[in-house]
């Protein structure tokens, strides 16, 4: 397996940085406009008709921009080679860091039973479809987010030992420090990733066999539906599954794995990913999107247009100067 860390010191070697500043960089700046863009959407969408999809969804949208609020921490260790911010903000952005990643796993669990709630109960879910139980739901989500992943403050601190002391955050751990990390990280992984990575998959094969089942259903609103079921599978597989899988495979072999810094490197790009999930599954985002492009493309017509205008006066100035130094010569 190829190292990319130091033995040493445990951090990216220098050859790698590049490629983690990369992703952090391409993530930051594909992740903060198209999620300010479906906050943007959301917001207006609850002031003019508040649903529990999308109450869901703008709960999903604030936690893709924590992650991405704290992602600089993540640039500045890097750079640094080591932690060289203050003390207090090592298990402070870790905790958000790492609570953001569930969160999302768990509000893409609630988008997906609301779905299929929807359309397999559509006349008794009808009944209990209230934004104040999406509220209730999405407060419980961000306590057990928060709640599993204050492990960051309780390992930091677990043998008295302040981050001042250490040149790295949340790694490079001590014996006794794992002995309480492992199962927790296994926990993790089965309570926030593989149950609601389970329940995610029943809920969508369910929604999309009923959905492509009914023949009055419009051609275009079964492929959203595809779509939305398609990106959230590859958010589940491609950001989450392989950080999870290293809490397993740490547990059995009871170490902390080297690895697991390029599986955590995956869930970055679920910052970026996301927007696509409320693309197919908002119409307000999707509106927002359009009216974006649309002015993005008359704003760079205008530009075109007054681009074109400019060339032209110089031209026919050129030309009115020319004319006006012929007949100087002919006098």
């Amino acid at each position: 397996m190829w190292n990319w860390r130091n033995e040493s010191n445990m951090v990216p070697k220098p050859e790698c940085k590049a490629l983690y500043l990369a992703i952090y960089i391409i993530t930051m700046i594909t992740g903060f406009p198209s999620n300010l863009l479906a906050l943007h959407a959301l917001i207006h969408k609850l002031r003019s008709k508040p649903t529990p999809n999308a109450i869901l969804l703008f709960n999903l949208t604030i936690s893709d921009l924590s992650f991405l609020a704290f992602l600089p921490f993540k640039v500045a260790e890097v750079l640094e080679g080591q932690w060289s911010l203050p003390s207090f903000l090592c298990p402070l952005s870790g905790l958000f860091y790492f609570s953001t990643i569930y969160s999302s796993t768990l509000f893409l669990t609630a988008v997906s039973v609301e779905r299929y709630l929807g359309v397999a109960f559509p006349i008794k879910y009808k009944m209990y479809r209230k934004p104040g139980y999406a509220m209730a739901v999405s407060c419980f989500l961000w306590l057990c987010s928060f709640a599993h992943c204050s492990i960051v403050y309780i390992t930091e601190y677990q043998n008295g030992e302040t981050t001042s002391q250490r040149s790295l955050c949340y790694d490079n751990f001590t014996q006794d420090q794992l002995d309480i990390l492992l199962p927790v990280r296994l926990e993790l992984g089965i309570t926030l990733f593989c149950i609601p990575f389970l329940v995610t998959t029943f809920c969508y094969c369910s929604f999309v066999k009923i959905l492509i089942s009914s023949p009055h259903i419009h051609r275009e609103k079964k492929q959203r539906a595809v779509g939305l079921v398609l990106a959230t599978v590859v958010v589940f597989i491609i950001c989450f599954a392989p950080y999870n899988i290293s809490h397993v495979v740490g547990y059995i072999q009871q170490e902390s794995l080297d690895w697991r810094d390029q599986a955590l490197l995956l869930s970055t790009f679920n910052a970026c990913l996301d927007p696509v999930i409320f693309y197919f599954s908002s119409s307000a985002v999707q509106y927002s999107c359009k009216k974006c492009l649309r002015r993005l493309y008359t704003c760079n017509s205008f530009l075109g247009l007054c681009q074109f205008s400019k060339q032209q006066a110089a031209k026919e100035n050129q030309h009115q100067t020319d004319s006006s130094q012929i007949h100087i010569s002919r006098l």
